[in-house]
C-alpha cells in the first residue's frame, strides 16, 4: 500500500470492446476502466490497468510486486495467457496478494490453477433477470448491500459449479429461467485471499451498477494483504536441545 491506499491492478482481455460494436457502446474505454472507475470513486484505491496485448500481459514482476489486489476479467482468450505469467500471479497470491476473478474468469488459467478443478458450469445467454441473494450479511464483502440485488438482464450461470467447497459462500443467484448459482465465493491459498463473483457479462452494463461497484470495493478491501511473505520450505535448527539417542 502507498499513501494509505490499496494498490489495485485491473486486468482485462480487452478483446470484446475492440471487436464488438455492442460491447464497445456499453464499455467504450474497456471493462477494466469501468471497474476501475468504481474503485476510484470510492476513494480507497490506487488503480493500475493491464491488458492481454501489453508486454507480459501488463503483469510484469514489478507491477505485481506493487499490486495489493489483482482483478481478473477474461472470457474468450484464456488460452492466450502465457503460463509463465500464470506462474507469476500464482506465486504472488500465495505470498499474500488478493485475487478477484470476475464473470467468465471462472475458466481462466489462474482461477483453475488456484482451485485445482475444472470450474465448469451451465450457462445460457438470453438476458434474463438475476436476483443475487446476500446469504452472509455480516461478511465484509456484503457491507451496505442489503438482502438482495436484482439485475434486469444477465447471462445465466447455473449449478453444478465444479469448484472445491468454498471457505464462504456469500452470494447465491436465482435466475428467471429457474437455475441457481453460487455467484460469490471466497477461498484462501497460501497467504492470499480469493473472491469469485459471477455477474459481469460484457453485453450488459453491470459494472456501472452502484451495488455491484460497492461489492467490488468491499472485496478489494477484504482481499488486501494481511501479510506478504515468500513461501519457502527451510531446513531449521531445533529450538531446544535434543538428546542424541544411541
Amino acid at each position: 500500500m502507498t499513501d494509505g491506499k490499496i494498490n489495485v491492478t485491473v486486468w482485462n482481455e480487452f478483446w470484446h470492446e475492440q471487436t464488438s460494436d455492442t460491447v464497445k457502446k456499453i464499455y467504450p474505454d474497456g471493462i477494466h476502466k469501468a471497474i476501475g472507475e468504481g474503485l476510484l470513486q470510492e476513494g480507497s484505491f490506487n488503480v493500475n490497468y493491464a491488458t492481454l496485448d501489453m508486454p507480459e500481459h501488463g503483469l510484469t514482476e514489478e507491477v505485481l510486486k506493487q499490486t495489493d489486489v489483482l482483478f481478473w476479467w477474461g472470457h474468450c482468450k484464456h488460452g492466450d495467457v502465457k503460463d509463465e505469467i500464470v506462474d507469476r500471479v500464482q506465486k504472488r497470491v500465495q505470498e499474500g496478494m488478493g485475487l478477484i476473478c470476475l464473470h467468465s474468469a471462472h475458466f481462466s488459467k489462474i482461477f483453475r490453477r488456484m482451485l485445482g478443478t475444472t470450474c465448469s458450469l451451465k450457462w445460457r445467454e438470453i438476458g434474463e433477470r438475476e436476483r443475487i441473494w446476500n446469504i452472509e450479511p455480516a461478511h465484509p464483502i456484503t457491507s451496505g448491500i442489503g438482502e438482495y440485488i436484482e439485475l434486469p438482464h444477465c447471462e445465466m450461470y447455473g449449478e453444478r459449479f465444479d469448484i472445491p467447497t468454498p471457505d464462504k459462500t456469500i452470494f447465491i443467484s436465482w435466475y428467471e429461467g429457474g437455475e441457481v448459482f453460487r455467484s460469490g465465493v471466497t477461498f484462501e491459498r497460501g497467504y492470499g485471499r480469493i473472491f469469485y463473483f459471477s455477474p459481469g457479462h460484457e453485453t450488459f452494463p453491470i459494472y456501472y451498477d452502484e451495488k455491484i461497484r460497492r461489492i467490488l470495493c468491499n472485496a478489494a478491501k477484504w482481499a488486501a494483504p494481511r501479510i506478504q511473505r515468500e513461501i519457502s520450505c527451510p531446513c531449521v535448527e531445533p529450538l531446544e536441545n535434543i538428546q542424541k539417542k544411541n
